[in-house]
């Protein structure tokens, strides 16, 4: 089983061009949840490790993890309110986001017991690794797993407006990838971190409309083209880039630091290249509505 840890929320996705201001439409969301369900659309074995509201929003996220399939025993609950993202979608698709996260239930994730021996592998990223005290928690959570040898992926998503002070960010993120296997960045991320870092077994680069890049520490270097698609927007683009490369590397019996390394040219391409195609069909529609496995055939 892959375990995806990390929050859930509602994206609130503007529709139109109503004045004075758009229409709002409610979509499942958060980079991790979405990760979990594209992992499950897949036909990946997967579960979701997270805190969830008792609110109607979150038996809604709840709702949709399993119908796509992913595992929810690993889900606490909480009377706390849903994390609410609103969207603002530029010309060009992308996506940025406002945070209404006080006193949410995602926020206040507690350490769980020792994952089952069945976990592969550990995804996380986002919101969960800033705000406390949860981020803490799965802080704790990544090193414990990685520690008993578990694969890890991570995928910082950064959030600049989210992020106190950078400098401590910057300095904890530095602190982790020690227990990071593979790191997933955008250009964007590796601009605000100061550049593409180096540790895990291998980190992937998304490069927007250019693809993906591959280099890992063995210093092999393999890009991709992007997958040519009319763009709707980019929510839950990078989310579907994880899971997809988890699905991959499974599928290829790579969930390893020492498989990620002998996993050669030409299988980074097969992994790569689904990843493209995997987030093209979410970028082809709008809110992060990730294919299913049909869909990539």
């Amino acid at each position: 089983m892959i375990v995806v840890a990390g929050e859930s929320l509602i994206d609130l996705v503007p529709q139109g061009d109503g004045a004075p201001l758009p229409a709002l439409l409610p979509r499942l969301g958060g980079g991790p949840y979405n990760t979990a369900v594209a992992l499950g659309r897949l036909g990946a074995s997967v579960g979701f490790c997270s805190r969830v509201s008792t609110d109607g929003f979150g038996d809604a996220l709840l709702a949709g993890l399993r119908t796509a399939g992913v595992e929810t025993s690993l889900v606490q609950r909480g009377p706390e309110p849903t994390t609410l993202a609103v969207a603002t979608i530029g010309a060009d698709g992308s996506a940025h986001y406002g945070f209404y996260a006080q006193g949410s239930a995602d926020r206040l994730f507690e350490l769980p017991p020792q994952l089952p021996e069945s976990v592969r592998a550990l995804a996380f990223g986002t919101c969960s690794l800033v705000l406390e005290p949860g981020a803490t928690a799965y802080e704790a959570l990544l090193r414990r797993e990685a520690g008993r040898g578990v694969f890890t992926l991570l995928d910082p998503n950064i959030r600049a407006g989210l992020i106190q002070d950078a400098d401590v960010y910057r300095a904890r993120f530095a602190g982790w990838l020690p227990y990071v296997s593979l790191l997933k960045l955008s250009e964007d991320d590796a601009e605000w971190l100061g550049g593409v870092p180096e540790g895990p077994a291998a980190v992937v680069l998304t490069r927007g409309g250019e693809g993906l890049t591959v280099r890992t520490r063995s210093g092999l270097e393999v890009s991709v083209p992007a997958t040519p698609v009319a763009v709707a927007d980019t929510i839950g683009a990078g989310d579907t880039v994880n899971a997809a490369l988890l699905h991959g590397l499974a599928a290829r019996d790579a969930l390893s630091a020492d498989a990620l390394g002998e996993l050669g040219a030409d299988g980074w391409r097969e992994v790569l290249g689904l990843a493209c195609r995997a987030a093209a069909v979410t970028c082809s529609r709008t809110g992060a509505e990730p294919p299913y496995a049909w869909e990539l055939s």
